[in-house]
């Protein structure tokens, strides 16, 4: 840009991290109509109608998270928190083959079911939270290209709405989908990436130790797909010679999309030795995951990446809705059902003595084996007969603790502090700590891309959305298990080719104006609390983040010190479109 014109917005003084692995410099970067224009020296604060000193902080691109269930929340939180909070600029929606389009008038409650329990969206909120002024997923995007966004969205063509449009969700897990069928599902994946989609997305963890299941207790719909179903799509992806797939299930599965589709797939999830996720613990050990992906890579050339949990991994849970016990057939069935229900169940001396059984012989509570003794009592609602007494009794205090002190069983003590509450009782589990070696051996992974967020899932129990800060914060400040420079490409350039996201993932003249200025020293997350911010008054469990001077996305601040802006520059990006 020739000098004399005027800047939107100049950046002076910052250290650049471009996201390419390019050793840090020094600089100042001009922006103009949403776009870099200009990175140099001394561009004077005359030629621009902002100026932000970034004199002593670090300046780079947003973080690209890919893997995120914000395809409800969109439409009541622009900024798509928890991600916008933590240096997001870009998610990827429809993961796990779970969306809401195509789907027909009369089939809208049966789709939003589907997302109750496996990933944990409250149903009211989605009733009252979604515009629902689409059938196909044409208009779908429509939809949420016209809602007012403060992040940019790109979203994969979930497969489970195809099952539910063309045969019906539950008659799909009856019976195989006919050639005709299969078909109709094929054109409607082509039509879906015709218009923007960037792929194909499915769950596909079977039937035994599924945690991620339907409002029913039973597998989802593409946790039966047949291995026919899930090579057509395949190929249908492949022959418009684009797109990339994403895949929750077996290896294996990966290895199949990859050869039938001649395209990217990206891969969950690689887990540290040592380490849990909000699913439980590994399927398969890092050595052999990085050992399986490298040959898929370097020698079947064929193109898998992985997404690696990258965050210390705690959670917080009620039994009023919680699904992440359901790979135990004792647990599930406590968990299934209305509250009147589960409250009986909970009574039951037998069940008890099951649980108690299944307690001892596993070593550990639930599918991620929490020890029981040191899991917190968080909140008991004040809302419930005796609520004061019972918080000054019970709130804050371990289990094991409690236990001792009234001479109970710790799955009493559990169970019972639970009824106390009307099942609304809150629990917190101790924070599990990733051996620094173990995380540095998955993060720096030829393939690796940091993140599964689950952002906009699983609300009420997790904050695995904060996962840009942590690595910076935490892993490369705290452990160094890798350069700032490597980090930033990770977080931003290396998934945005992962996933297509054209022009997205770095700083150079040209590019998008997605940035971050922070303060290394200080960045960090912010403790774990409630908040009743959903549409029909749902709490959600959040994390915020301190250190953040400004994150920028398309030219504009959408968040300065933490504190929203309230600006939407976010755009809808079509994948093979725009």
């Amino acid at each position: 840009m020739a000098r004399g014109r005027t800047y939107d917005l100049v950046i002076k003084g910052g250290t650049v991290i471009d996201g390419l692995r390019t050793p840090r410099y020094r600089a100042d970067i001009g922006i103009s109509d949403g776009k870099i224009v200009e990175i140099g020296g001394n561009i004077p604060v005359t030629d621009a109608e902002r100026v932000i000193d970034a004199g002593g902080k670090i300046v780079a691109p947003g973080a690209v998270d890919l893997h995120t269930h914000y395809d409800s929340q969109i439409f009541w939180d622009p900024w798509c928190t928890i991600s916008g909070w933590h240096g997001v600029t870009s998610v990827v929606i429809g993961n796990c083959g779970f969306g809401f389009a195509p789907c027909k008038p009369e089939d809208r409650e049966r789709t939003m079911l589907s997302l109750v329990r496996n990933e944990a969206v409250p149903l009211e909120t989605m009733r009252q939270g979604m515009p629902w002024d689409w059938v196909s997923f044409k208009e779908y995007l429509d939809s949420v290209e016209r809602t007012p966004k403060g992040i940019n969205v790109m979203s994969f063509v979930p497969l489970a709405p195809l099952y539910g449009y063309v045969v019906g969700t539950d008659e799909a897990k009856r019976r195989a989908a006919t050639d005709d069928e299969l078909q109709q599902m094929c054109d409607l994946l082509t039509e879906g990436m015709e218009v923007g989609g960037c792929g194909i997305s499915a769950q596909i963890l079977g039937v035994e130790g599924n945690v991620q299941l339907d409002h029913d207790g039973t597998p989802m719909v593409t946790d039966l797909m047949s291995e026919r179903d899930l090579t057509a799509f395949c190929r249908t992806m492949g022959k418009l010679g684009r797109g990339v797939s994403q895949i929750t299930g077996d290896m294996d599965l990966a290895e199949i999309m990859a050869r039938e589709s001649g395209r990217p797939v990206i891969w969950n999830a690689l887990i540290a030795e040592g380490a849990l996720n909000q699913h439980g613990g590994m399927k398969i050990l890092p050595r052999d995951a990085l050992a399986r992906l490298r040959q898929l890579n370097e020698q079947d050339g064929l193109r898998v990446f992985a997404q690696a949990l990258t965050t210390n991994f705690a959670s917080q849970f009620t039994f009023e809705d919680y699904n992440l016990a359901d790979a135990i057939p004792a647990w599930k069935d406590l968990c299934m059902g209305t509250i009147a229900e589960k409250t009986a169940k909970f009574k039951d001396p037998e069940r008890r003595k099951a649980l108690k059984a299944i307690h001892e012989e596993r070593g550990g509570l639930f599918g991620a084996g929490y020890v029981v003794d040191e899991i917190k009592v968080g909140w008991i609602p004040l809302d419930v007969p005796d609520g004061l007494a019972l918080q000054d009794r019970y709130e804050g205090y371990k289990i094991g603790e409690i236990a001792a002190r009234e001479n109970k069983h710790p799955l009493d003590v559990l169970l019972d502090i639970a009824l106390y509450g009307e099942l609304k009782s809150g629990f917190e589990t101790k924070l599990i700590i990733t051996p620094p070696e173990a995380m540095k051996e998955i993060a720096n992974g030829t393939v690796s891309l940091p993140g599964v967020s689950d952002g906009g899932a699983h609300t009420k129990f997790v904050t695995t959305g904060r996962f840009p800060t942590e690595l910076i914060s935490y892993w490369v400040r705290e452990h160094n298990i890798m350069s700032l420079e490597e980090a930033h490409w990770r977080l931003s350039a290396m998934p945005a080719q992962a996933a297509g996201l054209k022009g997205r993932g770095s700083l150079a003249i040209g590019m998008p104006a997605d940035i971050l200025v922070y303060d290394y020293e200080q960045l960090d997350s912010l403790p774990a609390e409630r908040a009743w911010d959903y549409p029909a008054g749902e709490w959600r469990l959040i994390q915020k983040a301190t250190g953040y001077n400004y994150i920028i996305v398309n030219g504009e601040i959408t968040f300065i010190d933490g504190e929203c802006t309230e600006a939407t520059p976010g755009k809808l990006l079509r994948h093979g479109v725009a």
